[in-house]
């Protein structure tokens, strides 16, 4: 296997950092269907239905920590989506409106990969 070492990248026009890349870049994203089926994603297993309005995604590759910074949204829900519990290997999201609601939800973590 070969290893390409580079600081910089270049277009011909503008420089930037690899670390800008590496360090602003999503290092998960998922959309799900209201039934935890995964539309389309990046560094997910799997997506569980853990009840009524409660998701489990697990995560292909763990995060170094569970300090990470996380956004979700429920897309087809009024009401609040939140994130109940994270670890470096999966994370929950659930969708609430004045009960546990099934809505298609959409998340992201930007953190470290372990």
């Amino acid at each position: 296997m070969s290893t390409l070492e580079v600081s910089n990248l270049n277009d011909g026009t503008t420089t930037v950092a690899t670390t800008y890349i590496t360090n602003g870049s999503a290092k998960m994203w998922v959309s799900l269907t209201n039934a935890a089926v995964v539309n389309d994603s990046l560094n997910v297993t799997n997506a569980l239905d853990s009840g009524v309005g409660k998701y489990t995604v697990n995560f292909t590759n763990a995060f170094s920590n569970s300090d990470y910074a996380n956004a979700m949204i429920a897309i087809d829900a009024d009401g609040n989506g939140y994130t109940s519990s994270k670890s470096t290997t999966s994370i929950r999201y659930n969708n609430y409106t004045t009960t546990f609601t099934d809505a298609a939800t959409e998340g992201m973590i930007m953190g470290d990969l372990a």
